[in-house]
């Protein structure tokens, strides 16, 4: 995370790892989510928090969550229905639940999957927000298995490279793999050139957009620092950004996200699919069903070391690689708390009294 999305430390309120859980799992069932359900659900949003991705941690998203349930835009108690399946694969359709409550269930069923054939995928249509898509690559880690997540997340808010309409959402890509010493690798990033949750965070903290990460109503790229405008005033630009920095390759990438979430799950491309319906592929791969797991994680620990152990250019700290500050920042925030504004903690207190759930957080 950029040090521009963190939280400024006057405005910190540090929180510890079990009251957030607890707190957010009690929001989770006064919604009406199952028990089980609720703990998964938290599990995804304080695994984020914890990681420092604050942008799809509590802060963010379950005050969206609450809105969403009280529109009855999602369904807290989803009747997942199994499209089609096979030994390797299989489509679902969540009926609405949140992604973060069903994801993992695909997530596991393509892990048990890999453990039978070598490699396993879902694809899930008909789901709400997914949350951040490290969690789903980080349930594959432990069985020794290479994991991916693809989510097509609408289609109103990313434009194509020189495009003057949104066809694409954030539509993010995570993918991790084991290791033996060293941190795992875990990557994922939005296809834009900065997740949007994180637009979010910037107007929490006061801070300003870069220039080419968002657009006009026009298409044209802003390209100048900016305040981050409301949704429904921009679009965004994929990664890259511009055609000369690589901007085609953000949008080549969004498509393939279409195409193996949104297309592939019956869901459709992400501008065709309802408004807050959202589609996920996941899929597990078997390290020992290509080379022996602990050859291979001893290799890829080679080529981590190498990359966070070299001299760094001027100016910089250190090189770091996907997932190295998040290991790192998980293991600072279990022992110290999690630092949300304030802002957040007065939401969950004055939920805590509006719901009359009876918590109240530091």
């Amino acid at each position: 995370m950029l040090k521009r999305f963190l939280v400024p430390e006057a405005d910190q309120v540090l929180v510890s790892e079990d009251d957030a859980r607890a707190a957010t799992a009690t929001i989770f069932r006064k919604m009406g989510m199952p028990d089980d359900d609720a703990d998964t659900a938290t599990d995804v949003l304080i695994t984020s928090d914890l990681r420092g991705c604050e942008s799809h941690g509590v802060s963010n998203m379950l005050r969206a969550y609450v809105h969403q349930y009280s529109a009855e835009i999602i369904n807290p108690r989803p009747d997942v229905k199994v499209l089609r399946d096979s030994p390797v694969a299989a489509s679902w359709d969540a009926d609405r639940g949140l992604g973060i409550q069903v994801g993992p269930r695909a997530m596991q069923t393509a892990i048990d999957k890999a453990n039978e054939t070598g490699m396993g995928a879902v694809a899930v249509q008909n789901c709400g927000h997914v949350g951040m898509l490290a969690y789903y690559a980080l349930m594959a880690i432990p069985s020794d298995m290479i994991g991916i997540c693809m989510v097509s997340a609408g289609g109103g808010l990313q434009v194509p490279l020189w495009g003057t309409e949104p066809v694409f959402g954030t539509h993010p890509i995570a993918w991790g793999a084991p290791t033996n010493k060293m941190p795992p690798f875990v990557f994922d990033v939005a296809t834009t050139q900065v997740a949007a949750n994180k637009l979010m965070l910037t107007r929490r903290i006061d801070s300003n957009l870069e220039p080419g990460w968002i657009t006009g109503l026009d298409g044209a790229p802003i390209m100048e620092a900016v305040d981050s405008p409301d949704y429904g005033g921009f679009f965004m630009l994929p990664f890259g950004g511009t055609r000369e920095n690589g901007g085609h390759k953000g949008t080549g990438f969004a498509a393939i996200v279409d195409i193996m979430a949104g297309i592939l799950s019956g869901n459709k491309a992400g501008f065709m699919a309802d408004r807050n319906m959202h589609s996920q592929f996941v899929m597990a791969m078997k390290v020992e069903a290509f080379i022996d797991a602990i050859e291979f994680k001893s290799d890829l620990d080679a080529l981590l070391e190498r990359i966070s152990s070299m001299t760094p250019i001027e100016g910089q700290d250190r090189v770091y690689y996907a997932g190295l500050l998040e290991h790192e920042e998980t293991a600072k925030r279990k022992a110290h708390g999690i630092p949300y504004h304030r802002e957040v903690v007065e939401w969950f207190n004055k939920t805590s009294n509006d719901l009359n759930l009876g918590f109240s957080l530091p």
